[in-house]
C-alpha cells in the first residue's frame, strides 16, 4: 500500500490501485536468462528513501519446498510464498541524485545486491518522476 501511494501506482484512466510489491529478484533473473538481457533499468529508488528496511524476492516456497524459479503451472504459481532477503533502508533522500557515487551506502549495496541476485547490470537508476533524474551508468545504445 505504501509502496503504491509514494510511487503514484494508480491508472491514468481509471484511477485503480496498481499491484506493488517488492523487487522479485527470482522472476526478473529467470526473465533475464530466457531473454538474454544485458541490462535493466531499476525505476522509482526514491520511492524507498524513507522505509526502515527494504526486501527483495529471493526464492519461493512451494508446499514446503524452496524454489528458486518461478514454477510454470498456474495452479503451483498461486500457491507459492515469496521467500525475502531483506536490506537495511537509507533513511534519506535520493530524489534527484544523478551520479552513483552521491547515492548513500545502503542504497548503493541494494543496487549492487540486485545485480548480483539478477546476473546482469543495473544500467540506470531513476530517482524521481523527472526524466532528467537519472543515473546512467552504461549506455543502452553503446555496442
Amino acid at each position: 500500500e505504501l509502496l503504491g501511494t509514494r510511487g503514484k501506482e494508480f491508472g491514468t484512466v481509471t484511477s485503480r490501485k496498481r499491484r506493488c510489491g517488492w523487487f522479485d529478484g527470482v522472476l526478473v533473473r529467470q526473465t533475464i536468462k530466457v531473454s538474454g538481457i544485458n541490462g535493466i533499468a531499476l525505476t522509482k529508488l526514491d520511492v524507498l528513501d524513507e522505509l526502515d528496511e527494504i526486501k527483495m524476492c529471493v526464492a519461493y516456497e512451494l508446499d514446503g519446498k524452496r524454489l528458486d524459479y518461478l514454477p510454470a503451472a498456474v495452479e503451483d504459481q498461486i500457491k507459492i510464498k515469496p521467500i525475502y532477503e531483506t536490506f537495511p533502508g537509507w533513511k534519506v533522500s535520493t530524489n534527484g541524485v544523478k551520479n552513483l557515487d552521491s547515492l548513500p551506502e545502503n542504497a548503493k549495496k541494494y543496487i549492487f545486491a540486485v545485480e548480483d541476485f539478477i546476473g546482469a547490470k543495473v544500467s540506470s537508476i531513476s530517482t524521481s518522476p523527472e526524466r532528467d533524474d537519472t543515473i546512467l551508468i552504461e549506455s543502452p545504445f553503446e555496442v
